[in-house]
């Protein structure tokens, strides 16, 4: 087979992924999309009815997954959760580090300043948006550089690019995440194999369950003011749907990405680029 056909191009088929915080929206909607292109797909999350739902909505559709509980703050769920899905699927060669959030308490309001925000919704959120990144990369990464072929991608936001009012803790992760996606592609290079990628996916502005009513009024599904915010610095004037994030994921782990190491790759409408004048 040609290697210039689409499917050695971008072909997938036989790999395993694994994909952290799997039960969510947008980490759900790529388990079913690499499911579709013949992956093997493990989803991961805290909440266990999550993940077997997400996964049984694949096996139903006649394709592989197992819904695994996984705690990506404590190393020993996620060793544990490795160890499943290579008893299951023979070996792992794909993570997507997709497990992350917000919380009230490290959120600006009218009625909560910066200078009260309580450090342990602070330290909530850094954790499980960054630290909750660099376990599973230690655990799985270390897989990788024995086996020297894999990939790491790792969901990294606009935050990162330009922090966003009001969620100090959120955008300070998600920056760590994009700095730490470049850390690991050069330490991974430079001493176990240039055949193990590290890249990020930075999504623009996604309605999921956690930011739906920040963006939307509950009752009337009319734009908040900074949802309407939002849709005024996208130039493409909408917000995205999960499946926009397919492709450039389907790319960054396929053959036509081989030489595209340390990345963070916008999928925003714009977003970044828009100077707001």
């Amino acid at each position: 087979m040609s290697k210039w056909t689409l499917e050695g191009l971008f072909g997938l088929s036989g790999r395993v992924a694994a994909l952290t915080g799997g039960g969510g929206v947008l980490c759900s909607t790529m388990a079913g999309a690499l499911a579709e292109v013949g992956v093997k797909v493990a989803i991961l999350d805290i909440r266990t009815e999550a993940a077997e739902a997400a996964a049984e909505a694949i096996r139903d559709s006649g394709r592989e997954a197992v819904g695994l509980k996984c705690d990506v703050l404590d190393k020993d769920s996620v060793r544990e959760a490795h160890d499943r899905i290579v008893d299951k699927f023979g070996g792992v060669d794909i993570l997507i580090n997709g497990a992350g959030g917000n919380h009230p308490k490290a959120t600006t309001t009218d009625d909560m300043p910066f200078w009260d925000l309580p450090m342990e919704g602070f330290q909530w959120v850094f954790n499980l948006n960054f630290i909750g990144t660099v376990i599973p990369s230690q655990v799985f990464g270390k897989t990788f550089a024995a086996q020297e072929r894999g990939d790491i991608v790792n969901i990294s936001s606009m935050s990162a690019f330009r922090p966003l009012t009001k969620v100090a803790a959120y955008s300070a992760a998600k920056a760590a995440i994009s700095n730490f996606t470049e850390w690991l592609a050069v330490h991974i290079s430079q001493n176990y194999s240039n055949r193990v990628k590290v890249n990020a996916i930075a999504p623009g502005f996604f309605l999921t369950e956690q930011n739906r009513y920040l963006l939307t009024d509950e009752k009337t599904g009319e734009l908040t003011q900074r949802g309407q915010q939002v849709i005024d610095h996208t130039p493409m004037g909408e917000f995205g749907d999960p499946e926009d994030l397919v492709g450039c994921l389907v790319w960054l782990l396929s053959r036509s990405a081989k030489f595209v190491h340390g990345a963070v790759i916008p999928v925003d409408g714009g977003f970044a680029a828009y100077s707001g004048v």
